[in-house]
């Protein structure tokens, strides 16, 4: 089942639900703020006419800036809701993504290996929560991109639950030096959504990433 979901802080949504009410909507705000500024003045130190209808403009100023503040909040908000519709196309294609996770759903896990250059081969690790190897293989590059599978069982032959398992990929050269080997993930969308902190998240499964992190979209 997909879903495209939204999750918004309680606290923004209980903002953008009240009615603000201020100096320019309210005249008796204003006529408070006016005789409270008059009465409690030094007789002998009266304030200037100018200076205080400049006070009064500061605070006019002050209640307009929020105001566009709590618009502008809106505005976020439908467009992220915007991106988040726009991404419902997206729901059941394989992505590409950049990761250091391996999303396994359906007891497959699948990481794109690239062509043989600097580095002919690479080790992948696979390993759970609490950083023990699940599985271990070394596999050959060859002259283009190719998919290692990971079958969802550890070194006992135990079948691991779906979900995010972290991965290392170590490329090495014909001598068996090291060398830099970045490896994508293959997944499939489930779930498009808004993180508490604003964010718009990829859902692969029990893997979520940023939509930066998309390199390639598949059927």
């Amino acid at each position: 089942m997909t879903t495209v979901t939204s999750a918004t802080p309680t606290g923004t949504a209980t903002a953008a639900g009240k009615t603000s009410t201020g100096i320019g909507g309210d005249f008796n705000t204003f006529l408070t703020l006016l005789t409270t500024q008059l009465r409690n003045q030094d007789p002998t130190k009266a304030m200037d006419t100018q200076e205080m209808t400049n006070q009064l403009v500061q605070f006019a100023s002050v209640e307009q800036q929020i105001s566009m503040n709590g618009n502008l909040d809106k505005l976020i908000g439908l467009q992220q809701a915007t991106q988040l519709t726009a991404a419902a196309p997206l729901m059941g294609k394989v992505m590409d993504v950049a990761s250091d996770r391996l999303s396994l759903q359906g007891g497959i896990g699948t990481l794109r290996l690239p062509a043989a250059g600097s580095a002919t081969t690479a080790r992948v690790t696979v390993l759970d929560a609490a950083g023990r190897t699940l599985k271990q293989a070394d596999v050959t590059l060859g002259t283009a991109a190719a998919d290692w599978t990971w079958d969802g069982r550890n070194t006992a032959g135990q079948r691991q639950p779906d979900g995010a398992y972290r991965i290392a990929v170590a490329g090495r050269d014909g001598d068996g030096n090291p060398q830099d080997l970045a490896a994508t993930v293959l997944a499939r969308a489930t779930a498009a959504e808004r993180s508490a902190a604003g964010d718009l998240r990829l859902v692969l499964g029990g893997l979520s990433v940023g939509f930066d992190a998309v390199r390639s979209i598949g059927q």
